[in-house]
């Protein structure tokens, strides 16, 4: 079932059959449909019900109309189903929906009808016995209160968001007269609901007092232009009445994009088509932010609006449509004279910073265009738009940004980083050529950690870079970090090989750099396991293969700990290479490969000479002791097999290898350990 249109036969025999039932039946099941596939959201099994046992008109809701959700599922002939999980009603295919869609000459008024059943419903004298004075605090009833509403008054809250949009899409005499009814008096509880839970709350997050939001406010946010002209004639309609945020009907009107209510509104001779609302927003503000190019036209149309007013934070239509990526209504805008293309806000944000930042790159060109924007103007942070385009990779703008001759391709930022730095350490490579190509960038510049643009493509492996910066003569190439890190151990912790035959090259990298901790590139590449950044390193005469850190570690002694058989075999091959250095604890390389059952690494180390298989650690505890705690049999195996080692040397703590095993669960460990059972005497 794919496409709906060829299921047309099926779906008309079962609308024929729906029809072919007795009048009130028929109703039902045409009824139904019309709603699920007319509804602005998915709904539920009692919204459904409610909504098709209300009469229209009528002010009291009567519950014996209501049918049950049986009485409608027999009523469409299977053409509805329930999710039981979300108690919503649907349509059983989709293809169905393209049918009804496309035959509108299935239900008479469709909207209208909605908009009528919806609006008698919130008329209806239970509804409006709900609408008293307004709680203090919206937010709170409706999570408390208007939720346990909704379990008694189920249509509540579909009514209460979408009447204005059914109305709009198809206006019926009817309907104008119940919205006016419903406008009657100064509050309704379907204001809170609209304002906290329809496509309003994010506009109203602190509502204090729904009573204030008028009829007028909620037909101009609707846009229903006909409704809106009824109210001016009212007496005594104030046009520029405030709701509970200041917001206007213009505001409103704006806010939503509505156009014919806003030409409406501005017609009336008392509006002020300029008036802010609690956080400084005017209408042309609004309609900016939103995208309503249409309204912000109108609204510059008239000599006494002010296109360039900030709101509370000093955030001007300008900056609010940069921000949001909207070329056409920045063109519109920069159209003014009395625009001020480069004001900032209260945290030194202009138009281009924040296009740049959101990534507009269509926006950020169109400001560059003007004379009279700054593109190297930053925020109070440090950052510019510069900045914020190599953050995001906007390779065309930083070229564009770059080629002006007044933005700074060093100005430092967070942490000290450049924007070389920053496109480096983000592994950006097409921005880190477009930066190198310049001759204006400081490539030797570092950051507050003394990180150099070679000391990140170092740590990168970033080849290129490495050569582009090497082949300049006004840069450091062994100019260390914070703590000691030099570019070529950076290369050397990360194994990037040629990284590292490029940095030895040069007669002013030191290959024998250690960082605070005393660790020497080669002793990092040990640790790491990096085999060809070793050997290249041990290829130097100038390299000592038997460096101590900072804690007595050689890289013997990391390759050893790690298992790397292969390494431990290289470095034995030096002979200036101890192979029983124990570090600042007494473990010795021996020691470490027992520890963690590399059996491979204890056989060659127990094939030099001058390697002690008993020798403990500060803590008195022995190889076989650690390897007898830990459960290797077979490097336990290997240690029992020397006549130099005692299987029943205790620890500090008067622990042999024995009691290790037995408290450690060791079974298989204890029994090598167990002694030799006496010999049977011979008898005579």
């Amino acid at each position: 079932m794919t496409d709906g249109l060829g299921l047309g036969g099926v779906y008309g025999e079962t609308l024929g059959r729906i029809k072919g039932q007795g009048e009130e039946e028929a109703r039902l099941g045409m009824a139904a449909l019309m709603w699920i596939s007319h509804s602005e959201r998915p709904l539920k099994v009692d919204e459904l019900c409610h909504a098709l046992g209300v009469e229209i008109g009528t002010a009291d809701l009567d519950a014996d109309n209501v049918p049950s959700i049986g009485t409608v599922l027999s009523c469409c002939q299977g053409l509805i189903s329930i999710d039981n999980k979300s108690s919503k009603v649907r349509l059983i295919h989709f293809t169905l929906q393209e049918y009804l869609r496309t035959h509108p000459e299935l239900f008479d008024r469709v909207h209208s009808t909605m908009a009528e059943t919806c609006l008698s419903y919130l008329n209806s004298c239970q509804i409006k016995a709900l609408s008293g004075t307004p709680s203090p605090d919206l937010r709170y009833r409706l999570h408390w209160e208007l939720t346990s509403l909704f379990l008694d008054t189920p249509l509540l809250e579909y009514a209460s968001l979408y009447w204005g949009i059914h109305t709009k899409r198809d206006l019926s005499a009817c309907a104008i007269q119940l919205a006016l009814n419903l406008f009657e008096g100064s509050h309704h509880i379907s204001t809170e609901i609209l304002l906290s839970a329809g496509k309003l709350w994010r506009h109203y997050p602190d509502i204090d007092e729904a009573s204030q939001f008028s009829g007028l406010h909620c037909a101009s946010f609707f846009g229903i232009v006909e409704i809106v002209a009824s109210l001016l004639e009212l007496e005594g309609c104030d046009t520029n009445q405030k709701d509970c945020i200041g917001n206007t009907p213009l505001a409103l009107a704006a806010l939503s994009g509505n156009e014919g209510v806003v030409k409406a509104l501005l017609r009336q001779d008392d509006v002020n088509p300029n008036e802010p609302n609690n956080k400084g927003e005017t209408p042309l503000w609004l309609a900016a932010k939103e995208g309503h190019e249409g309204v912000v036209k109108i609204l510059l149309r008239r000599g006494d609006v002010n296109p360039d007013r900030p709101d509370g934070h000093n955030r001007t239509p300008l900056r609010c449509a940069a921000e949001n990526g909207n070329e056409g209504m920045v063109k519109i805008l920069l159209g003014r004279d009395d625009i001020n293309p480069d004001r900032s806000d209260s945290e030194g944000r202009t138009p281009l910073w924040c296009a740049a930042q959101r990534g507009h790159e269509g926006v950020a060109k169109i400001l560059l265009g003007r004379d009279d924007v700054n593109p190297d103007k930053s925020n109070k942070d440090g950052r510019t738009p510069l900045w914020w385009a190599v953050s995001n990779a906007e390779e065309e703008l930083v070229k564009i940004l770059l080629g002006r001759g007044n933005v700074n391709p060093n100005q430092l930022i967070e942490y000290g980083q450049t924007p070389l730095l920053w496109a480096l350490i983000g592994e950006r490579e097409g921005l880190v050529q477009i930066l190198l190509a310049r001759n204006d960038v400081n490539f030797d510049q570092p950051n507050s950690h003394s990180q150099t643009p070679l000391w990140c493509a170092a740590r990168n492996g970033h080849k290129e870079v490495v050569r582009m910066l090497l082949g300049r003569g006004d840069m450091n190439p062994d100019k260390p970090d914070k703590y000691g890190r030099t570019p070529l151990w950076c290369a050397a912790e990360n194994g990037h090989n040629e990284v590292v035959r490029m940095l030895l090259e040069r007669l002013d990298v030191s290959p024998e750099k250690p960082d605070k901790y005393g660790r020497t590139p080669l002793w990092c590449a040990a640790e790491n396991g990096h085999e060809g950044v070793m050997e290249i390193l041990l290829g130097r005469s100038d390299v000592n293969p038997d460096a101590l850190d900072s804690e007595g570690r050689t890289p013997l002694w990391c390759v050893a700990f790690t298992g790397q058989e292969k390494m431990v075999q290289i470095l034995l091959a030096r002979d200036s290479v101890n192979p029983d250095k124990p570090n600042t604890r007494g473990r010795t390389p021996l020691w470490c490969a027992a520890r963690n059952g590399h059996k491979g690494v204890v056989q060659m180390l127990l094939g030099r000479d001058g390697v002690s298989p008993d020798r403990p650690d500060i803590d008195g505890r022995t190889p076989l002791w650690y390897a007898s705690g830990n459960g290797h049999k077979e490097v336990m195996k290997i240690l029992l097999g020397r006549d130099d080692v005692n299987p029943d040397k205790p620890d500090i703590d008067g622990w042999t290898p024995r009691l290790c095993a037995a408290r450690r669960g060791h079974a298989g460990v204890f029994a090598l350990l167990r002694p030799p059972a006496p010999p049977t005497p011979r008898t005579a």
